[in-house]
């Protein structure tokens, strides 16, 4: 069997050695992921040590400055062995009290081999997991919350003979055990079902299931918090203005408003009957006719969370101290007119769109930037910007 390298030394590096009250955090995920770089900032800036295990033995991640410890942790890939394995030894040498993951694949691996692992797992159980990450069943929970979602069934050839007008298509689910590559393809939008056919294909290929969705023509917009005793604790509103890429993409800018108490309420009916805990973002997409969508649920570290960590008071930490049975502090909702930017996407959207020119995109894009907080980007944190750009040269 395969042996993860060991990227550090047995002994944590004398300039972070922790006391014995300071809880220690490992944080399994890419080496690129935006949500687990602002995870890490944020529990370093609670006083955690934090560990962090990445294919890469780092990556970009491991270059924060909030970042302890490196290790070498596979992919949750084939029967999972080599990467419980991986989990394990970080965990020996590093004496960690809790892991978290940073995607779809790591959280649902983590939760799934859970009674493998030798320490605390944030994530709910599989099968709640599972549910989530399965955007049929989901849907069939948010109906039952009240809480509208587009109408999403199977990709069987029957459906795609049927389906009339523009569709979505998207992967069922993000990760199973036993898979041998990554399940999460791009969501894309077909005008027709004989134009989706190939992406289908494409989808079944890489042995996942595809489904249909009927389009929404929205703003996308997120309510996030961490769910406890059910209650959404620490919420936090969010639109996103800009997209990348477009039109279905992720947030490039984003900012908080104030949270839709119907809306909140109707989540955590819909949280309390799923048997959810811990940190969630559910996105939606809200049309003319002022409905919101459920398009997704992030149940991990996602790419703007930044921005809440920002708007907020301390989201991941309250899910850590939720997660080790200590009981934190009341959290309030966001404050609203916080912003947010994933200032790289942001210019890419810019050269694509032009809006009033490219120029004229670009500039606006600068201004924005000056009063957000960035995914990336940290004038105390500067190493994973440079990490990230280094990287994006030597891939051009």
């Amino acid at each position: 069997m395969h042996r993860p390298h060991l990227t550090v030394a047995e002994q944590p590096s004398p300039r972070t050695s922790p006391s014995a009250v300071r809880p220690r955090v490992l944080v399994v995920a890419t080496g690129r992921d935006r949500g687990a770089l602002a995870a890490v900032r944020a529990f370093s800036a609670a006083g955690w040590y934090v560990g962090v295990g990445t294919p890469e033995g780092g990556g970009v991640l491991g270059s924060s400055r909030a970042c302890d410890v490196t290790y070498r942790v596979p992919r949750p890939r084939h029967d999972g062995t080599a990467f419980v394995d991986g989990v394990r030894r970080a965990v020996s040498a590093g004496g960690f009290d809790v892991v978290f993951g940073g995607g779809d694949d790591w959280m649902a691996a983590l939760s799934a081999y859970r009674s493998q692992l030798p320490l605390p797992v944030a994530h709910p159980a599989f099968d709640v997991v599972e549910t989530i990450l399965d955007k049929v069943r989901l849907a069939e929970y948010a109906e039952k919350a009240g809480i509208t979602s587009p109408h999403t069934e199977l990709a069987s050839d029957q459906a795609l003979a049927d389906w009339q007008g523009p569709v979505v298509v998207k992967c069922k689910e993000h990760w199973a055990p036993n898979q041998t590559r990554p399940l999460r393809i791009e969501a894309k939008l077909f005008a027709t079902a004989a134009d989706a056919r190939p992406q289908v294909e494409r989808i079944r290929a890489a042995g996942a299931q595809p489904i249909l969705q009927a389009p929404v023509d929205g703003s996308l917009g997120a309510l996030i918090g961490v769910f406890h005793d059910g209650r959404l604790h620490g919420r936090t509103q969010q639109e996103s203005t800009r997209l990348w890429p477009t039109p279905n993409g992720a947030s490039a800018r984003a900012r908080t408003v104030p949270v839709d108490e119907e809306l909140a309420a109707r989540v955590e009916a819909m949280l309390l009957e799923l048997g959810w805990h811990g940190l969630v973002e559910l996105q939606f997409l809200t049309g003319d006719d002022g409905v919101p969508y459920l398009i997704d649920f992030n149940g991990r570290f996602y790419g703007s969370l930044a921005l809440a960590e920002s708007a907020g008071h301390g989201l991941v930490r309250t899910w850590g101290e939720l997660t080790l049975g200590l009981e934190p502090p009341a959290l309030p909702d966001a404050t609203p007119g916080k912003r947010y930017s994933w200032f790289a996407g942001d210019l890419r959207r810019a050269r694509r769109e032009r809006r009033g020119g490219l120029v004229r995109d670009v500039a606006e894009t600068l201004r924005w930037s000056l009063t957000a907080r960035h995914s990336t980007w940290d004038v105390t944190d500067p190493r994973p910007s440079v990490a990230l750009a280094l990287g994006r040269l030597r891939r051009h």
